[in-house]
């Protein structure tokens, strides 16, 4: 799925740190950050060195071993609770960081040990970031289905057609939900990255995803190193091209989930799935079981939606001839700027969700029944 060792991700043996790739940097820089203190792994998550929902959970997973590690032998169990609420407090709609953090947090705190607990704490993030990567590959396992009934469909209609068109399928997804939000493989790509390996004619559409482009910036940038053909496109083209019969699927990730499917996204994919449901396209949502959040049921009500900073909306990062990065100013300096992060499409826009356990559709009962374990929750 991408080069052999990189992730987004991982604990270094040598140095004996946390480092992660600075992803605000992407495409044009290679960026490594280490995360030594509580206080680096906060400013990962808020000012987005990491993103994507089950890679702020890795981090903040690791951030309970930089809690134990940097404060020594010296940190009493209130202090380790009270810095690890303040990673879950670093960014709010992503699910997965209250869920890493909790489940090192527990597994550290059966320990009275320093030593015990700060191994325990780090072998468990590793595994943490183990099992997410093998989630993405099954999603990718389960999702090849879809893609390649699309387009064994297609070939068929060509070879039984006297317009001969194209048998290649197109595939619209928005901001970024591929390796490098995910550890490995992706969510959303995952289903793409394995239809492309086993040989499928198939082209992504990249929604720009504005504010911070993690579309034009990181989602292209994987599929080009992969060797994905694909097109970068406006945020709001996407509506267009589905009237035209331009898009055979969309598959998108989510930062939160509740157990009845309503799905928060990045901002924008609730116009997205009007959009496929008005054209009847399939809208899929890509997501590890980590991402569901079983104490929700109403996603409109309950999720709480992040607002950042306004600058995202009023600034835009790029390359300037001389080859630096630079932001410019947009909008008249004096304009004010809103900048909700997330949108929630309600479960009936939602054809089916692509899990580590198999595809089923926006249920609660659906849910449930790949995941028996959470009913009572």
């Amino acid at each position: 799925m991408q080069k052999k060792g990189l992730r987004p991700i991982w604990f270094d043996l040598e140095s004996k740190t946390v480092k992660v790739i600075d992803q605000r940097m992407l495409p044009h820089k290679f960026v490594v950050a280490e995360l030594k203190t509580v206080d680096d792994v906060i400013g990962a998550i808020k000012e987005m060195f990491v993103r994507g929902a089950p890679l702020i959970g890795a981090t903040g997973a690791f951030g309970v071993y930089i809690a134990l590690a940097s404060d020594g032998n010296t940190i009493v169990d209130e202090h380790l609770k009270s810095e690890c609420q303040r990673i879950k407090d670093s960014r709010p709609t992503a699910v997965n960081l209250k869920w890493g953090v909790d489940r090192v947090l527990n597994v550290a705190l059966k320990f009275s040990k320093y030593e015990d607990r700060a191994d325990r704490a780090l072998k468990e993030a590793c595994k943490i970031v183990e099992e997410e990567a093998e989630n993405c590959r099954l999603i990718g396992e389960y999702g090849y289905p879809l893609i390649e009934a699309i387009y064994r469909k297609k070939l068929e209609n060509c070879q039984n057609s006297q317009d001969k068109g194209s048998s290649r399928v197109n595939i619209l997804t928005h901001c970024n939900a591929g390796w490098l939000a995910t550890i490995e493989y992706g969510t959303a790509t995952a289903p793409i990255y394995t239809a492309f390996d086993r040989g499928i004619d198939l082209h992504v559409w990249v929604d720009e995803t504005r504010p911070l482009n993690q579309g034009s910036r990181l989602t292209a940038w994987e599929l080009l190193k992969h060797g994905v053909a694909h097109t970068v496109i406006t945020d709001n083209a996407g509506g267009h091209l589905m009237q035209h019969n331009m898009v055979d699927i969309v598959i998108v990730g989510t930062d939160r989930t509740t157990r009845t499917g309503d799905v928060a996204n990045k901002i924008g994919t609730y116009l997205k799935a009007l959009a496929a449901n008005d054209n009847n396209v399939p809208f899929y949502v890509a997501l590890p079981s980590s991402t569901f959040d079983w104490s929700l049921t109403d996603g409109i009500k309950d999720i709480p939606i992040e607002e950042r900073d306004p600058d995202e909306i009023r600034y835009v990062q790029g390359l300037d001839k001389d080859g630096k990065i630079a932001s410019v100013l947009i909008p008249p300096e004096k304009s004010l700027a809103a900048n909700h992060a997330f949108d929630v499409t309600p479960r009936r826009l939602v054809t089916g969700f692509i899990t580590e356990r198999g595809v089923c559709n926006a249920s609660e009962d659906a849910i449930l029944k790949l995941f028996p374990e959470y009913a009572l929750l």
